[in-house]
């Protein structure tokens, strides 16, 4: 929650939901290991799919248990009724470590990554 009040002061503009409701995950056992963009599914990626949307822009997706991630599209889905996203399996953990569905908030970031967005991935490589 902390992070969406931080970037509404910095942009200063209203940060407004583009998607509300269930996300679930996505894995390379369960597809196809090449996404829509045509880049590979990598599991360990934050990275997720959306009906609508330009490949490689970012999302901060919120949960309702207050915590938070940001995700790159780079697929299409989710293709089950009544979901907004599809994660991948490393940002649904760290949304929800046990629970496959959860309750989430969608806010679009640009094409740009935050800047601790970078310096999370580059700690993780």
């Amino acid at each position: 929650m902390f992070e969406i009040m931080a970037l509404v002061l910095l942009t200063q503009q209203p940060l407004q939901p583009v998607a509300e409701g269930l996300a679930s995950y996505y894995t390379t056992r369960e597809n196809s290991s090449i996404t829509a963009s045509g880049e590979p599914m990598v599991d360990s990626d934050f990275t997720c799919a959306m009906r609508k949307g330009t490949f490689g822009d970012y999302f901060l997706v919120v949960a309702d248990n207050g915590r938070s991630v940001v995700c790159r599209l780079n697929d299409r889905g989710p293709h089950v009724k009544g979901r907004v996203i599809d994660l991948s399996r490393a940002a649904m953990r760290a949304l929800s470590p046990h629970r496959d569905l959860v309750r989430v908030r969608v806010y679009r970031l640009g094409a740009s990554p935050p800047p601790n967005w970078i310096a999370a991935k580059q700690q993780k490589e």
